[in-house]
């Protein structure tokens, strides 16, 4: 995949329960801002609140709805549950599956390539790595990538780490093989790009997809220095809806624009006054359909 790609979020509704109507008008809307492809069941998705059923249909809803390539997160800590996932996913329409590194026990680079090895032999659906050591306390070393770059069903890796320069090291092992290096973090877009990267899979692409897919064709156009000028202006919006606030303050800000994004679920909470405010003055200060 290349260009910008939003993990997508998943409306609920009041009750908690997912609301597919808004999702196909959360689709259109970032669709129509110029994302080049989409993830649902990503981190930002709320994936990990949602049973296997759940995260099967949404993917369901987001490839019908869709008119660009879907890569689905299929990750989960075994393997038996992430291939189910990845089969239930290219059955529902899915091009190409996100497994993110299996989390909760602690495991070392070698069990990590031997994991995606044995999912990538199985999978139905091209499969791309994901690292986002935050959420999983480890993360995909460049080294053990440039291994799984070789192997003829894994396409691709989203880097969430945040390290520019682990992303370098990467995309020089990942140089030889037709191997797509996603950048995560939506700060270091621009620089990302000019490392050598594909595009980025980008939670604030939820909220600010135009102004994000500028920065890339920027870039594109051999205008790197107005590509980080444009990144630069978004880092702190960015920083707001991830780190600080997480996916409730994302949905408070997408329901601002007039975005369907509906609730988030148990245990999420709204976000509280000051959050709301500080998300309102970035969100008046931002030109978001740069």
């Amino acid at each position: 995949m290349e260009g910008i790609g939003p993990p997508l979020v998943t409306p609920f509704d009041e009750s908690g329960d997912v609301d597919h109507e808004r999702l196909r008008e959360v689709v259109a809307w970032v669709e129509a801002r110029g994302v080049d492809f989409l993830v649902p069941c990503g981190s930002t998705s709320e994936a990990e609140l949602m049973t296997a059923d759940e995260r099967a249909a949404v993917v369901a809803t987001v490839a019908d709805a869709a008119s660009v390539p879907v890569v689905a997160g299929t990750g989960s800590p075994g393997t038996r549950e992430t291939l189910a996932a990845t089969r239930a996913a290219a059955e529902a329409g899915a091009d190409a599956a996100m497994v993110v590194t299996p989390f909760y026990y602690e495991h070392d680079q070698a069990a990590l390539e031997t994991y995606y090895r044995k999912v990538a032999d199985a999978s139905p659906l091209p499969v791309y790595l994901y690292s986002v050591p935050t959420y999983t306390g480890v993360r995909l070393e460049p080294p053990t990538v440039g291994r799984l770059a070789g192997h003829p069903s894994v396409a691709g890796m989203k880097d969430s780490s945040g390290d520019l320069a682990a992303f370098l090291r990467t995309r020089r092992r990942t140089a030889d093989a037709e191997f797509d290096l996603l950048v995560g973090s939506g700060g270091l877009l621009a620089q990302a790009l000019s490392a050598g990267g594909t595009g980025g899979v980008l939670g604030l692409a939820n909220l600010a997809p135009a102004a994000l897919a500028e920065v890339a064709a920027s870039h594109d156009a051999g205008d790197a220095a107005r590509a980080r000028r444009l990144n630069a202006a978004l880092v702190e919006l960015n920083r707001a809806v991830t780190a600080e606030f997480g996916v409730p303050g994302l949905k408070w800000a997408m329901r601002e624009r007039g975005v369907p994004a509906g609730h988030g679920r148990s245990p999420h909470r709204p976000p509280h006054a000051d959050a709301r405010d500080r998300l309102g003055e970035l969100l008046e200060a931002a030109d978001l359909e740069a």
